[in-house]
């Protein structure tokens, strides 16, 4: 049985663009998708803070230290610039994987900068 996870996630990223007749996708800075361990043209769910949008589509790369979040194609209805957005990547791991598995957490400030990194959300009180 594979069960999926949550593999990386860039937190309270801001949109930069949002270009309606770019060739789809979002691209996002390089060094964020490295960082995140995003690979290009892997499937990423955003979630849009701003007005509660969530869809899919796929992270290409965009210049290394630019900053740019830029929802493009269609998604581009869904986002705008300076929205702040989540964005997730997902894996499916075995039963083995899953005993020690941690995911990558990236937070980000308002100019997509990493703030601080971790590997756990911490748990949520009453």
């Amino acid at each position: 049985m594979h069960t999926t996870m949550l593999k990386a996630k860039l937190h309270q990223a801001r949109v930069t663009h949002s270009e309606l007749l770019y060739e789809g996708s979002c691209a996002i800075d390089g060094d964020l998708l490295d960082r995140a361990g995003i690979h290009e043209y892997e499937q990423i769910h955003i979630y849009n803070v701003n007005n509660g949008e969530r869809f899919t589509t796929y992270a290409i790369r965009a210049e290394a230290g630019s900053g740019i979040v830029s929802v493009n194609g269609a998604a581009a209805r869904l986002a705008a610039p300076g929205d702040m957005v989540i964005i997730c990547a997902y894996a499916s791991l075995d039963e083995k994987e899953l005993a020690d598995y941690q995911p990558t957490l990236i937070y980000l400030d308002e100019r997509n900068r990493i703030v601080r990194t971790g590997h756990a959300i911490p748990v949520q009180a009453a």
